[in-house]
């Protein structure tokens, strides 16, 4: 109650306007982070804050980065910065990359640090890289010698991020693919899987020469067999395969003349029945004929006699000699 006697309710009004438009000042106006930015040797003026703030840019995540640099004696502008985050990039990781690089004695610059990490790839992460290198491991890659042993290697590739060519290059699949594909030539241009055995870092030596890192985001520094194991016997599976189907080929075409022979033994038993009936019809006409030349007296009574004898002495040899008559032969059948 004295204090309103004392201002008066104009002057507590006012008083209670100016505390809210403080408030909201303080609120829209980063005050706390301006004097931040100046006692850190940042010189950035408030209405550039403001301005951020206009723009949806987040104050904090543009400055707080800057002060990093300057601290780190990079000297990077705002306006940069700024785009940056604008564009939808990480502003402290490229800064921090920058920061790396800087005491790495690396040379990176903030336009290809921004490209790098606007391309989607982790510009700190490809620093740390270069500096301590990283051990990639393929999977298990099967091969076969020419002696048809399957061998089964596994390689640790060390690499090392290769900065210039970060946007644009291939990643750490391709390098894998690529040492995969030198390990299974390698392997299958050896005489022998004992020759692989005995010598494992002739894979790597000839991969290594191969310049598999063309094209790509990284440097290959080593390739190391960690481990081949003896696989399976893939030429003697083949073969016998091979023979398998060699052997089915083969009673395939067995049966196919059996077939073909049954059927030539139908045909002819067909033919010789078909002989023998036109033999049976002759003969049957041979009394016609004989009665036709006996009426026209071409043929005598003698004539038949002694055809009749020959007959007869026929059918008596048949008969000592064991063999069948005509007639009987025919009704066996």
């Amino acid at each position: 109650m004295e204090i309103l006697e004392v201002l008066g309710p104009a002057a507590i009004f006012f008083l209670v306007i100016g505390i809210i438009l403080l408030w909201m000042l303080f609120s829209f106006v980063p005050v706390r982070l301006w004097i931040e930015a100046w006692a850190a040797g940042v010189r950035i003026s408030l209405g550039t804050l403001v301005g951020m703030r206009l723009r949806k840019v987040l104050p904090a995540g543009v400055v707080r980065p800057l002060i990093n640099a300057t601290k780190a004696g990079l000297r990077l502008h705002i306006n940069e910065l700024e785009a940056h985050y604008l564009a939808g990039g990480h502003v402290d990781s490229v800064v921090r990359a920058l920061i790396s690089a800087d005491k790495a004695g690396i040379e990176l610059r903030f336009k290809q640090a921004a490209a790098i990490d606007l391309a989607g790839r982790d510009v700190l992460e490809a620093v740390q890289m270069s500096v301590n290198p990283k051990v990639i491991q393929t999977p298990r890659v099967a091969a076969m010698a020419k002696d048809g042993i399957q061998l089964i290697a596994v390689a640790r590739v060390t690499v090392r991020a290769n900065i210039q060519r970060l946007v644009g290059g291939a990643g750490e699949e391709t390098i894998l693919a690529r040492v995969g594909e030198g390990i299974v030539s390698t392997i299958g241009s050896s005489s022998g899987h004992k020759a692989v055995l005995e010598n494992p870092d002739k894979i790597s030596k000839t991969v290594l020469a191969k310049g598999l890192d063309a094209g790509t985001a990284y440097e290959i520094l080593s390739i190391d067999i960690a481990d081949v194991d003896v696989g399976k016997n893939i030429g003697a599976e083949l073969q016998t395969d091979q023979a398998e189907a060699d052997k089915r080929i083969a009673q395939a075409k067995a049966e196919e003349r059996r077939a073909m022979a049954v059927a030539q033994e139908q045909e002819m038993k067909a033919r010789v029945q078909e002989m023998k009936a036109k033999v049976v019809e002759a003969e049957a006409e041979v009394p016609l004929a004989m009665s036709d030349a006996l009426r026209s007296g071409n043929l005598s009574i003698m004539d038949l006699l002694r055809y009749r004898n020959v007959e007869s002495d026929t059918a008596m040899r048949r008969s000592l000699a064991g063999e069948p008559e005509a007639g009987r032969e025919e009704e066996g059948e």
